[in-house]
């Protein structure tokens, strides 16, 4: 007994044909307009209250973390002291650390504003200043932070 097997091109004409048949029923996509639209709710219901309005943000900043200054303090310092030798690359990297301890402080804006402003970028200087306002707290940083966005 022979058994005769398909020929190939047979065979794959009816494997396109069997997808062929099959994609049109995994697709999701209607056209627009086809589908009824939704219910309305009963008249019965009260309508939902709207959501309550998020609580106001404190538009003032917290006051520095007696541990954080703590911790940042001898970077300050010592990216003070690298900036009075003109090791400006050192300042930074100092002030990058202390900025990874506290993000929010704007004495470390400030520290970075006058270091890029002693190393001559201005932009810089700048642009570290006015990210500083948002975290400043009292009016002499805030004045000292101004100084250099002008």
């Amino acid at each position: 007994m022979v058994i005769q097997r398909p020929a190939p091109l047979a065979a794959a004409r009816l494997l396109c044909a069997a997808i062929a048949l099959t994609l049109p029923a995994c697709s999701v996509y209607t056209l627009p307009g086809s589908q009824p639209p939704p219910p309305e709710p009963p008249a019965s219901q009260p309508s939902p209250a709207p959501p309550a309005p998020p609580p106001a943000a404190d538009p003032s900043p917290s006051p520095a973390d007696p541990n954080a200054v703590a911790a940042y303090g001898p970077l300050l310092e010592r990216a003070e002291a690298a900036t009075a030798r003109g090791d400006y690359e050192e300042a930074l990297a100092l002030l990058e650390r202390a900025q990874r301890i506290d993000p929010d402080s704007a004495d470390i804006y400030l520290a970075m504003a006058r270091t890029h402003a002693a190393r001559g970028d201005s932009a810089r200087a700048r642009a570290t200043a006015e990210r500083g306002l948002l975290y400043c707290s009292d009016s002499r940083q805030c004045a000292e932070l101004r100084n250099y966005t002008h």
